[in-house]
């Protein structure tokens, strides 16, 4: 073991998990700005709706690029560009009045920020060995709810004390400093050695990718209806203070990391990707029905689901992208991660503005017993076991030849214990 050559995968694995929270914060923060786009533009709970799927849309055209972007010049690059370019977005969106430029704005934050839901992973899965990439992939991931938590901390008192302008500003900046922090410090993964002239076929040959790809995307919906919503829950059904209602969701986020953190230690404790996701799955289900139970009969017992549900329906995250790029190894791993984001970005793109419509005209029972539904096709959608991986571990990298030189941003390869 070369002890000298192990830090690097870990700060690898921290600049990737830097850029995810800032990209997460940015992208997926704006439900906890929800009240103030409703009073500072007028909008419909809809219409806010409407605003926050915005960096959504533009996720889904920029994703399979960014990919693209990975696999073929490098990790390091697709993470800068795209960081530095949310920042310019994000700071032009502080500084406009009214809703459809402000989308439009959003829109570009959430194509060119993406790069992170790409770049971020093919470089954490790179760095580390199978049998770690479960906890590593668990410690990206658990940058989602990191991120989602830090939103819920600052973003409603921050619009309260400068308005969308401050909140957007703040994004910015986060996404600005983990913009130059990866390209001052990462370094792309090592990739195996290829004979010179051969070609890694495409991974998509039978259904195994499509199920996961198809699985992930339902499981993502209930998450954006408890993140979009359950600050409006919580104050507006249940009559909690705008600062109570942030500050347990933002503890309720924090947790969900570590679910992601345990989920990805199972996994590789297990051998597996595939059965811990189904078993989280179940779970999720279970507690979305007691979230609409204990709403229908307005026990105490649902803000406790409720805030279970901000850690159960992450929690998946971190298995079902390591167990796709792993599959689809690294020649193809960013195409994949990207095909990957972008079908669960498909299946969410609409859910605040529906979840929105259907919560103001049937109530929130309605809004969570629909979502349990989504994790129970998951369940039944996912494979039955896991594929061979197509990703041999660092380790595995042969030494370059003395005078040989490396791809670009690449550094040597390492050897894990």
């Amino acid at each position: 073991m070369n002890a000298q050559r192990i830090p690097r995968s870990w700060r690898m694995l921290a600049l990737g998990t830097g850029g995810q929270t800032a990209g997460t914060t940015a992208l997926y923060g704006l439900p906890y700005l929800l009240p103030a786009l409703q009073e500072e533009l007028g909008l419909s709970l809809a219409g806010a709706g409407l605003l926050v799927s915005c960096p959504v849309f533009g996720i889904l055209l920029g994703l399979i690029g960014w990919g693209a972007v990975a696999d073929r010049y490098g990790e390091r690059l697709a993470l800068t560009a795209g960081l530095l370019a949310a920042a310019g977005a994000l700071a032009g969106a502080a500084a406009v009045r009214g809703a459809v430029p402000l989308g439009a704005l959003l829109v570009l934050a959430g194509a060119a920020g993406c790069s992170v839901n790409s770049a971020s992973g093919r470089l954490v899965i790179g760095w580390f060995p199978p049998a770690r990439r479960g906890i590593a992939m668990g410690v990206r991931q658990a940058s989602q709810p990191l991120g989602t938590a830090l939103a819920a901390a600052v973003f409603p008192p921050l619009a309260h004390l400068a308005g969308l302008a401050g909140a957007f500003g703040f994004c910015a900046a986060l996404c600005g400093a983990a913009g130059a922090a990866i390209a001052l410090r990462a370094v792309d993964p090592p990739r195996p050695a290829k004979r010179e002239g051969t070609r890694t076929p495409a991974p998509y040959r039978g259904g195994y990718l499509w199920r996961i790809h198809a699985a992930a995307g339902l499981l993502c919906v209930p998450q954006f209806v408890v993140t979009g919503f359950s600050l409006l829950f919580l104050t507006q059904a249940r009559g909690w203070s705008v600062g109570a209602a942030a500050g347990v969701l933002a503890v309720a986020n924090l947790a969900g990391a570590g679910v992601r953190l345990f989920a990805g230690w199972w996994s590789d404790r297990s051998g597996s990707r595939i059965a811990p996701m189904r078993a989280l799955a179940a779970a999720t289900v279970v507690d979305l029905g007691l979230l609409a139970a204990g709403t229908a009969w307005d026990s105490p017992a649902a803000p406790v689901a409720l805030l279970l549900a901000c850690g159960l329906t992450v929690s998946t995250n971190g298995l079902h992208n390591t167990a796709v790029a792993e599959y689809a190894g690294p020649d193809w791993a960013g195409r994949v991660l990207g095909v990957h984001g972008m079908a669960q970005h498909a299946a969410v793109v609409l859910v605040p503005p529906l979840a929105g419509a259907l919560i103001a005209g049937h109530g929130y029972v309605a809004a969570f017993a629909l979502a349990a539904a989504f994790p129970a096709l998951a369940v039944a959608l996912l494979p039955a076991a896991d594929r061979g991986a197509r990703w041999p571990g660092p380790e595995a990298v042969p030494d370059p030849a003395p005078g040989a030189g490396t791809r670009a941003g690449a550094g040597p390869p390492i050897v894990e214990s």
